[in-house]
């Protein structure tokens, strides 16, 4: 099974601009990737799922963008159970220790993040913590039910919160989308997973990103 792999553009400062530009930025200069890998053939919907990304100096930032025939979005409250909304997730092997970080955040922007070393033994961020992960979604902050919606995320995520002061030279991640309580839910990664029953929480199959040059 071929993990993928890619490198992401460095655009300085990136974080820092006002959030319609970080979008522009993203669509304009960065080539998406498809989140499209049905692994599990009893789950065989697949809505449209896109992800931008770029980095700069203190962050990783991501653009998800769906589209999908049922936008379910119930948790409002953080670290809830946004895996059973329309909810898209971004896992990072922990690149200075052991286990990895689980950063899932649903239609209408509500967030889940941790430390974990295997699915069942995890850490939940603090409220401080987790408001340094900042998140943004075209769909307002309350309960909603949509047919035939399209969506989008955008995720930075400061390099601080993975325990570093800078970018790395790569990371190990995988990119998910899933909606367990969708009117037909689903289980896409970006990076194939080679398990018999649906599992996000398996850095063994995770993929790569590498990061660019800076002045490119």
């Amino acid at each position: 099974m071929n993990r993928k792999e890619i490198s992401i553009k460095y655009i300085p400062q990136l974080e820092q601009k006002p959030q319609d530009e970080i979008i522009y930025s993203l669509t304009q200069e960065t080539e998406p990737e498809q989140v499209d890998c049905v692994n599990w053939q009893e789950y065989p919907y697949a809505p449209e799922v896109l992800v931008h990304l770029a980095y700069s100096d203190k962050a990783l930032v991501l653009l998800y963008k769906v589209k999908e025939e049922h936008a379910l979005g119930n948790v409002l409250e953080n670290n809830g159970p946004v895996w059973e909304d329309s909810c898209v997730e971004t896992f990072i092997k922990d690149p200075i220790g052991e286990g990895y970080y689980n950063i899932e955040v649903n239609c209408i922007a509500t967030k889940l993040a941790a430390h974990r070393l295997s699915r069942t033994d995890f850490e939940l961020f603090s409220d401080e913590k987790l408001s340094e992960i900042r998140c943004f979604s075209t769909l307002p902050h309350q309960k909603t039910d949509l047919k035939d919606q399209e969506w989008m995320l955008l995720e930075i995520i400061p390099f601080s919160v993975l325990g570093l002061d800078k970018a790395p030279e790569s990371l190990n991640v995988n990119f998910y989308k899933c909606g367990d309580n969708c009117r037909q839910a689903h289980f896409l990664s970006w990076s194939p997973i080679g398990l018999p029953t649906p599992n996000f929480h398996c850095p063994e199959f995770f993929g790569r990103i590498l990061f660019g040059p800076k002045g490119c």
